[in-house]
């Protein structure tokens, strides 16, 4: 993937994932009333961009950390939007 990216923007990639991860967390710490979705999207968009960046910085236990993220994060939409197709339906 070096071809397409350099190790400097894949850094910058990397940097971008982990503040969206760090945001979420923040904000699931800081509201009171939490946006599940959002979270969720934060999560799976933070640990996509951290995969993008490890193919080219490769580190195989991250990479592994970065892909379980991204499916957990991507159960969870899932699920959000079933729960919301479900209560948009019901209100109906």
């Amino acid at each position: 993937m070096t071809e397409y990216v350099s190790p400097f923007t894949a850094d910058l990639i990397g940097f971008a994932g982990s503040f969206f991860i760090v945001a979420a967390f923040a904000y699931s710490n800081l509201t009171t009333q939490m946006n599940a979705l959002w979270f969720k999207v934060a999560n799976f968009l933070g640990a996509a961009l951290l995969t993008i960046s490890l193919m080219v910085n490769f580190n195989l236990p991250t990479m592994v950390l970065e892909i379980v993220w991204m499916a957990i994060a991507l159960f969870g939409i899932t699920k959000a939007l079933m729960k919301h197709r479900v209560d948009k339906g019901a209100a109906e």
